[in-house]
């Protein structure tokens, strides 16, 4: 595949360095010749020295025969303005990483639609799902979340005695956004049809919006699990994307954030939090915010070193369990040995981001689960391809589920009834074992 990348920055090296591991054809645009010579001279990429918002430059990196264009220099506004212009010239697929959460606010204003990029990345807000999905992994798995955060995926284990204990899914009434994917039982993970019957202990994946799962999710405990203490160390975007992740009937969620104005913003915008100023560097301020009495504690500020030193204090204070937010590779090797839990780097999640958009074909996403077996796909549905002709109900998808569909920033988990159109977004749930069957039915027709 032929990618195009503008910025040569840590983040772009990065992503040069993984895809030509992974045998693509890269080439890294930066206007700081220097830049470029320093970070990607040892790589198998061309260096183009221009500005990623001129034709003319774009023209040398070959963008009308890129596959994929990755804007992610340290501008927002370059990162705009120069995916949007790969996309017209010819880029196949456009991405491009943003800072600034108003762009990823489509209540306001849609930057996407507008720009016409088919995504728009914050290392951010994928850093703070990440430690998310690490939070609710005890009882609550969220795998993912698709569609621009308009679907959820949640994996829950069925207790003895809930609603759901015994009965087939025909005879429990979910909310209707919500797709029950995955059933795994023993070593065995399959996709249920409506006449299973689900048994305490069983494992069932769950699709919908985060609100229509919260409330399915009461079909399958017997009681709620007691709220968890969460303290965030860092009140930046990762700790306030992660707070407002968090926020519900579940957790319990405090900050600490040593800048006042940042204090009062963050209380202003997340008024169910609990916002402290306090130096979470600081033993002393650390011992006054009861840390050692947290059930999850998160080291999410802007310094690797003082993410892993308040990681160590709040061990030490007795804190259940660690996560801290790690950018330095190198660094990760000694977490584990300071006692703490966790290290999330933003740029390998950026990573994992990237690779399942290089996959090929018309998968833009893919995450695998339940050990492998089972796979989700955020998947774009292209002109004549066999899933456009006619309902869902007349398509044969052996081992498959299509979970939720989005057209034009509207997102729904779509009936029998429902046809798909291409430019649509599906999210498919599918066994490992059907991955080439199921994607050929994406593809538009070759003759």
């Amino acid at each position: 595949m032929n990618v195009v990348i503008f910025g040569a920055g840590t983040v772009g090296t990065a992503l040069a360095k993984t895809l030509c591991e992974h045998q693509h054809d890269v080439r890294v645009i930066d206007k700081n010749r220097e830049q470029i010579e320093h970070n990607i001279s040892d790589l198998d990429v061309q260096g183009i020295t221009g500005n990623c918002c001129d034709a003319v430059t774009l023209f040398q990196a070959d963008i009308l025969n890129a596959d994929l264009t990755l804007a992610v220099t340290s501008l927002d506004e370059i990162n705009l303005v120069g995916a949007s212009l790969a996309k017209e010239m010819g880029s196949k697929r456009s991405v491009a990483r943003i800072f600034n959460p108003t762009y990823r606010d489509f209540s306001t204003f849609d930057y996407q639609s507008h720009f016409h990029i088919d995504r728009m990345l914050s290392l951010e807000y994928l850093t703070a799902q990440e430690l998310s999905s690490s939070i609710r992994r005890t009882g609550f798995l969220t795998v993912e979340s698709f569609l621009r955060g308009g679907i959820e995926v949640q994996e829950v284990e069925v207790q003895p005695d809930s609603k759901s204990d015994g009965k087939s899914l025909s005879q429990l009434e979910l909310p209707k956004q919500v797709r029950v994917g995955l059933l795994s039982s023993g070593k065995r993970a399959f996709i249920p049809q409506a006449s299973d019957v689900i048994e305490a202990g069983d494992h069932v994946t769950l699709f919908g919006s985060r609100d229509a799962i919260d409330h399915a999710i009461k079909y399958f405990e017997r009681k709620k699990p007691p709220r968890k203490d969460i303290i965030i160390a860092g009140g930046g975007e990762i700790g306030f994307n992660l707070a407002a992740i968090l926020l519900g009937e579940r957790f319990e969620v405090t900050m600490l954030e040593s800048d006042q104005k940042r204090c009062e913003y963050l209380a202003q915008k997340l008024p169910h939090a609990r916002v402290l100023k306090a130096d979470a560097t600081s033993r002393i301020e650390m011992e006054e915010a009861r840390v050692g009495k947290a059930d999850i504690f998160v080291a999410a500020m802007g310094r690797d070193e003082d993410n892993i030193v308040c990681g160590v204090e709040a061990r030490e204070l007795g804190s259940q369990q660690i996560l801290s937010v790690v950018r330095r590779p190198d660094y990760t090797n000694v977490l584990e040995k300071l006692g703490i839990n966790q290290a999330v780097s933003p740029r390998e999640v950026m990573t994992r981001q990237v690779l399942g958009m290089v996959r090929g074909g018309p998968i833009l996403a893919e995450h695998t689960f339940a050990a492998g077996q089972a796979i989700v796909w955020e998947i774009e549905v292209q002109a004549g391809c066999e899933m456009s002709r006619g309902p869902l109900k007349t398509i044969k998808l052996r081992n498959a589920l299509i979970a939720a569909v989005d057209r034009q920033n509207y997102t729904w988990v779509p009936g029998a009834d429902d046809t798909m159109q291409p430019g649509d977004t599906a999210i498919v749930l599918l066994h490992r074992d059907v991955k080439e069957e199921i994607r050929q039915k994406f593809l538009k027709p070759t003759t």
